[in-house]
C-alpha cells in the first residue's frame, strides 16, 4: 500500500457580518461574529489531534482570529499572498448589486475594476503552492472563500474561471492532496462543515 502523501488543509475563516449578508469582503478588516468565533473553536476541536509541518494564515483579522481560536496562533506564520481578493470598486457590495450595474459580471472571469483580475489572484495562489508542497508534511491554511477557491483551482491545474463553480462556506474545512499511486493533485475533501452541525 502506498504511503499517504502530505495534505493541505484549507480552513475558511468563520462567519462575519458581511459574509452572512453576502457582501464582498476583500481588504475591509472586519471581525468574526460570535457564531464565527464558535465555528473557529469547533474547527480547532476537530483538528486538535493533528500535527502540521506548517500553519499559514492570511494577514486579515478574520483569518488570524479563526487561527487563534482554533488553537494554532502560536505556530502560525502570516503569508501576505493569502489575503482575500481585492474587490476594488465592488468592495462591500452584494453580487446582485453589482449585476444591477453590470448584468453579465462574473468574478472569476472578469475580476473587479479598481481591484484584482482573476489572473492577479491566480498568480498569488501560484506563489502559495510551493508552501503546500515543500513543508515536509501536512500544512494548515487559514484564509478566505474566493482566494481558497482559486488556490484549489490552481492546485488541480484549472484555469481561474471554473473555481466559481465550487461553494465554500464560512468555517469550512477542505483538503488538497495527491493521488498516492499517480501523484496527480486531487481535491480530497471540499467544503466540509460536519464540525458545525448540531
Amino acid at each position: 500500500m502506498s504511503e499517504r502523501p502530505p495534505q493541505a488543509f484549507l480552513a475558511r475563516h468563520g462567519q462575519t457580518e458581511w459574509s452572512l449578508s453576502g457582501r464582498h469582503t476583500g481588504r475591509t478588516d472586519i471581525p468574526l461574529t460570535s457564531a464565527g468565533e464558535d465555528a473557529a473553536r469547533k474547527l480547532g476541536a476537530r483538528l486538535g489531534r493533528r500535527s502540521f509541518a506548517a500553519v499559514l494564515t492570511s494577514p486579515l483579522a478574520r483569518a488570524r482570529r479563526t487561527c487563534e481560536l482554533s488553537g494554532f496562533a502560536g505556530v502560525a506564520r502570516v503569508v501576505p499572498d493569502l489575503i482575500e481578493w481585492d474587490y476594488g470598486d465592488y468592495e462591500g457590495l452584494r453580487s446582485a448589486e453589482i449585476r444591477a450595474r453590470r448584468p453579465d459580471w462574473r468574478l472569476f472571469r472578469d475580476g473587479c475594476p479598481g481591484g484584482e483580475s482573476p489572473q492577479d489572484v491566480a498568480a498569488r495562489a501560484d506563489r502559495v503552492l510551493p508552501e503546500l508542497t515543500n513543508s515536509g508534511g501536512d500544512v494548515l491554511v487559514f484564509a478566505h472563500g474566493h482566494f481558497l477557491k482559486m488556490l484549489m483551482s490552481r492546485w488541480v491545474n484549472l484555469a481561474p474561471e471554473p473555481a466559481a463553480c465550487f461553494s465554500l462556506d464560512a468555517g469550512s474545512l477542505s483538503i488538497l492532496s495527491r493521488d498516492p499511486h499517480s501523484g496527480d493533485p486531487v481535491v480530497e475533501r471540499w467544503n466540509d462543515i460536519a464540525h458545525l452541525e448540531p
